[in-house]
């Protein structure tokens, strides 16, 4: 039964980051990882840093 509860949290959080990810780009915005949505980051020069 535990197995079952484990398995329903980890396919609630990943379908809601999965949701989250799809909703961010249909609404245009090109950095989901910056908070600033990619304005003062490094992303808009097209360099990561790692």
């Amino acid at each position: 039964m535990e197995n079952i509860i484990v398995t329903v949290i980890l396919v609630a959080i990943l379908g809601g980051a999965i949701a989250y990810l799809i909703k961010a780009k249909k609404n245009g915005q090109k950095c989901i990882g910056c908070p600033g949505g990619c304005k003062t980051c490094h992303c808009k020069d097209g360099k990561k840093d790692a």
